[in-house]
């Protein structure tokens, strides 16, 4: 089958944030999204493009236009959660965002009243039940098709990296997992997600896609939720692996890493470069290491098998990147990445206000409503 890839102008991006929906009082996920949704609607009728709705009503989904700059796209984000705020806040609900809610039960949820939502409960059963997840997903323009799948394979490389930055899912439904991110272990269990194959080429992938369709795997393209995969109707490369992310200030540094790798590799590839790429079991395994560890994974960096901690990694990638970034206009989204480093990821301030509250998981919920709010700080 043919797969048409739109048009897209290089290097440009869009952003979209899952944020949950919690009770102000109890802490609890809140099924407030239909009301919002509702009060939100464009004066005609139609739904608001910028507010969407996700797989339970616990959920808004926020999206941004395209823009060219990483800042330009964080403060769409900000004035579309403003004017979910003037609605949220007097029904006494408020935003949250992380990869998993701390204490909250996945039983207790209600999914979205959608035809696409009931289908892939109706499917996966007990697995779908557990999605009670929230990411952050970042579209990144690529100006030609035939760059995408080695720009997609090369990503693979830096997974990890994203994994342990984002990481903020260590617990789930009232218990500590262990894990940096437990949404990551989570959300490969559908059939469709997890870790894309590594394709040589774009027909490749319309081949696979021809074969699932065929047995009945999927209904469209787009319910391939791999973790990194090509978006043909935007023309675009979507890094999907990252946790929910607390803060404007953490979206931004993870959506300025990725603009910047993404363009990197585009540009060895204008040169005549062949992009590096990984063992498929180097980068699962890679993957279950920064789910595990976060930013204390040591990582496999490459082919030959060399392994480096993590974080060291990211600080010297910054450096490296930093000439892109001053060229896409990131530079300082782009340093934030190490302020994350320094001042930890949202697992390890989860993970040490439960300390400090004596293991209180209400003030976890607390503690990440106030992030959203008010930033890092």
């Amino acid at each position: 089958m043919q797969i048409d890839f739109a048009k897209s102008e290089r290097s440009t991006l869009g952003i979209e944030w899952e944020l949950a929906l919690v009770d102000h009082a109890s802490g609890e996920l809140a099924p407030a999204a239909p009301e919002i949704l509702g009060a939100v609607e464009l004066p005609d009728g139609l739904e608001n493009p910028h507010i969407t709705a996700e797989l339970l009503t616990n959920t808004v989904e926020v999206v941004t236009g395209v823009h060219r700059t990483v800042a330009d796209g964080v403060a769409d984000l900000s004035r579309t959660i403003d004017a979910v705020r003037e609605v949220a806040d007097p029904m006494g609900v408020e935003l949250m965002c992380a990869g998993t809610h701390p204490f909250s039960q996945w039983f207790m949820q209600q999914v979205t009243d959608k035809e696409r939502y009931q289908t892939l409960i109706d499917r996966t059963q007990w697995w779908g039940r557990q999605m009670m997840i929230w990411g952050v997903h970042v579209h990144v323009g690529i100006e030609n098709r035939d760059k995408i799948m080695p720009i997609m394979n090369g990503l693979l490389k830096w997974l990890p990296h994203f994994q342990s930055l984002s990481a903020s899912s260590p617990f789930f439904a009232g218990e500590a997992t262990g894990y940096a991110s437990s949404r990551a272990m989570l959300f490969q269990q559908l059939p469709t997600a997890g870790l894309p194959p590594q394709f040589g080429a774009w027909a490749n992938y319309e081949a696979m896609v021809d074969d699932m369709l065929h047995v009945g795997v999927i209904d469209h393209y787009n319910e391939l939720r791999w973790d990194i995969r090509p978006s043909a109707r935007w023309g675009t490369l979507e890094m999907r692996v990252s946790d929910g992310l607390a803060t404007t200030q953490e979206v931004g540094a993870i959506a300025a890493l990725t603009q910047c790798l993404v363009e990197e590799l585009s540009t060895a590839l204008d040169r005549g470069e062949e992009i590096a790429t990984m063992p498929a079991w180097f980068v699962r395994e890679n993957k279950w290491r920064a789910a595990r560890y976060g930013l204390d994974a040591i990582v496999i960096e490459d082919a030959a098998g060399n392994e480096r901690p993590v974080r060291d990694d990211l600080r010297d990638l910054v450096v490296r990147l930093e000439p892109v970034a001053a060229r896409l206009g990131c530079l300082e989204e782009l340093a934030d990445v190490t302020v994350v480093l320094e001042g930890g990821a949202s697992y390890q301030r989860q993970l040490r206000v439960a300390e400090e509250a004596g293991g209180s998981l209400k003030a976890v919920v607390a503690s990440l409503v106030k992030e959203l709010r008010d930033g890092l700080g």
